[in-house]
C-alpha cells in the first residue's frame, strides 16, 4: 500500500516538473493581459478597437504556430519547442520595455506592441501542448487525464495571478517593471527546461502530417469548441450582464466559476479514466448547459452565481475527457500534432465566441447571452452523444 502511495506521488511530482512551463508561460502573457489595453488606449492615445486588435494578434500567431509546435514535438521531442518559447517570452519582455520607453511617440510604441503581442503568440503556440507531449513520454500514457487536467490547472491559473500581479507591477513599476521581470522568468524557465532529458517518438516514421491528424482530432475539437462559448460567454459578458439588470459583483461569478474550474479538475480527474473520455464529457456538458440556463433564468445575483459555479465545475474537465480519446485516435508517434491541432478548436472557439454573442445582445437584447450560449453547448452535447454512439457499434 505504501509502495502504491510513494509511486502515485513520485508521478505527482515527476508530471509537475513538465507542467511547471505551462505556469511560466502563462503567467507571463497573464502579467500584460490587463495593462496592455489601458496602456494602447489612455497612455498612446488609440481607440478600444485598436487595443482589442492588438491584444488579438496574440492568437493569430498562436493558431498559426500549433501545426508547427506538433510537427517539432513529432519529430524532435517537446524540450525544443519548450526552449523556442522560453526565449520567445524573454523577448517579449524585451519590446515590452522598449515599447514603455517609446510611449511619447505612440506608434512607434504600437509597432513594437505588436511585435510583443506577435511573440507572445508565437510562444503560447509553442508551450501549449509541449509540457502534456513531455510530461506523457516521461510518467507513460495511462496519466494522460491527469496531465492534461493538472496542465489546465496551471494554465488558467497562471493567467489569472499573472493578470492580477500585473495590474500591482505597472502601478508600482510602469510596464518597465512587468517587461523585467518576463525577461528573468523566460530565462529561468529556459535553463531549468535545459537540465531536463528530451523524449523523443520510438517511431518518427511513421508520423503523420498535421492536417491528417486534424482530421481525426476535429471532431473531438468541434465538441469542445461549443463547449467553450460558455466559458467565454461568462468570461467575456458576465458583467455587462450583471450591469443591464443592474445587478452588483459580476466579477465575483469570475471568481466563482474559477474556483469551481479549478476545483473539478483537482478533485474529478480520475473519473476519466474510470469512465472513459466520452462519457466524462457527456456529462459535463450536460452540467454546463444547465448552469448555463440557471444564469439565463435567473431571477436575482445569487442565482446566477450559482449558476457560473456550476457552469464552471461542468467546463472543467470537457478539455481533458475529449483530449484523452482524441489522442488515442491517432498513433503516438503523432500525438504532439493531435494535442496542437484539439488545441486549435479551443483558440477558435474563444477567438469567435466575443463576436458571436456580441452579434447576438445587439440583434436581440443582452438577456438572450446565455440562453444562446446554452444551445450552443447542448449542440456540443447532442455531437459528443454521436460520437459516443458511432464508437459503440
Amino acid at each position: 500500500m505504501d509502495s502504491l502511495v510513494n509511486r502515485s506521488e513520485n508521478v505527482n511530482l515527476s508530471l509537475l516538473t513538465y507542467v511547471c512551463f505551462t505556469f511560466v508561460g502563462y503567467f507571463i502573457i497573464g502579467l500584460s493581459l490587463s495593462v496592455l489595453p489601458i496602456f494602447i488606449n489612455k497612455n498612446l492615445g488609440f481607440s478600444l478597437v485598436v487595443a482589442g486588435l492588438v491584444i488579438s494578434l496574440q492568437y493569430v500567431s498562436t493558431f498559426f504556430l500549433r501545426a508547427y509546435s506538433g510537427k517539432i514535438i513529432d519529430g524532435k521531442g517537446p524540450k525544443p519547442a519548450v526552449l523556442f518559447s522560453m526565449v520567445s517570452f524573454s523577448l517579449t519582455g524585451i519590446f515590452l520595455i522598449i515599447a514603455y520607453y517609446f510611449k511619447l511617440s505612440p506608434l512607434l510604441s504600437l509597432t513594437f506592441l505588436v511585435i510583443t503581442r506577435l511573440l507572445t503568440g508565437c510562444a503560447e503556440g509553442m508551450i501549449g501542448a509541449s509540457p502534456i507531449n513531455w510530461a506523457i513520454m516521461a510518467v507513460g500514457e495511462k496519466h494522460t487525464a491527469k496531465i492534461i487536467s493538472y496542465n489546465g490547472v496551471a494554465c488558467y491559473g497562471a493567467l489569472a495571478i499573472g493578470a492580477s500581479l500585473g495590474v500591482t507591477i505597472e502601478q508600482e513599476f510602469s510596464l518597465y517593471g512587468i517587461g523585467v521581470l518576463s525577461i528573468i522568468l523566460g530565462i529561468l524557465g529556459f535553463l531549468f527546461a535545459k537540465t531536463k532529458e528530451n523524449k523523443t517518438n520510438t517511431n518518427p516514421q511513421e508520423t503523420q502530417s498535421f492536417w491528417k491528424v486534424l482530421g481525426k482530432v476535429a471532431p473531438f475539437g468541434v465538441c469542445l469548441a461549443l463547449g467553450g462559448i460558455g466559458f467565454a460567454s461568462i468570461s467575456t459578458f458576465i458583467t455587462l450582464y450583471y450591469n443591464h439588470f443592474h445587478w452588483n459583483n459580476g466579477a465575483l461569478c469570475l471568481s466563482v466559476f474559477g474556483g469551481l474550474f479549478v476545483a473539478g479538475r483537482l478533485v474529478f480527474s480520475n473519473v476519466i479514466n474510470n469512465y472513459g473520455g466520452i462519457k466524462v464529457a457527456i456529462a459535463c456538458l450536460l452540467v454546463e448547459t444547465i448552469g448555463l440556463l440557471i444564469i439565463a433564468f435567473a431571477s436575482n445575483s445569487q442565482m446566477a452565481l450559482v449558476g457560473a459555479g456550476v457552469t464552471g465545475l461542468g467546463f472543467s474537465l470537457i478539455f481533458p475527457a475529449l483530449g484523452v480519446v482524441a489522442i488515442k485516435s491517432v498513433s503516438p508517434s503523432s500525438q504532439g500534432s493531435a494535442l496542437a491541432g484539439y488545441g486549435l478548436f479551443i483558440d477558435l472557439s474563444l477567438g469567435v465566441a466575443g463576436p458571436l454573442i456580441g452579434g447576438v445582445a445587439d440583434i436581440y437584447g443582452m438577456s438572450y447571452i446565455f440562453p444562446f450560449s446554452a444551445a450552443m453547448v447542448f449542440i456540443g452535447l447532442g455531437l459528443a452523444y454521436l460520437l459516443k454512439r458511432k464508437s459503440s457499434l
